[in-house]
């Protein structure tokens, strides 16, 4: 004998909202370093953002040099400036 159902097959339970609800947050500047645990191994680095802005870097000393410069772009760069002008009005 079957048992009877309390609705349509198909048909949700309740209606909740969504888990992965968007808050408009979205990247725009990324660095990638690679930096293997053995000293033997050469680092490397790669800087990029949505603007154009796109840097690469090998060996230790030039991956330093690049973590500063990113640091600096993300001060100077026209995509952050505007989100930051936004987020203080």
């Amino acid at each position: 004998m079957c048992e009877p159902k309390g609705v349509a097959v198909g048909v949700p339970l309740a209606v909740r909202p969504d888990p992965r609800r968007d808050d408009g947050r979205r990247p725009v500047a990324w660095l990638h370093i690679t930096a293997p645990a053995s000293w033997s191994v050469t680092p490397s680095a790669h800087s990029w953002c949505t603007c154009g802005y796109e840097r690469r870097a090998i060996g230790r000393a030039a991956v330093l040099q690049l973590v500063a410069a990113h640091a600096e772009h993300r001060t100077t760069c026209p995509l952050l400036e505007s989100l930051s002008e936004g987020r203080a009005a």
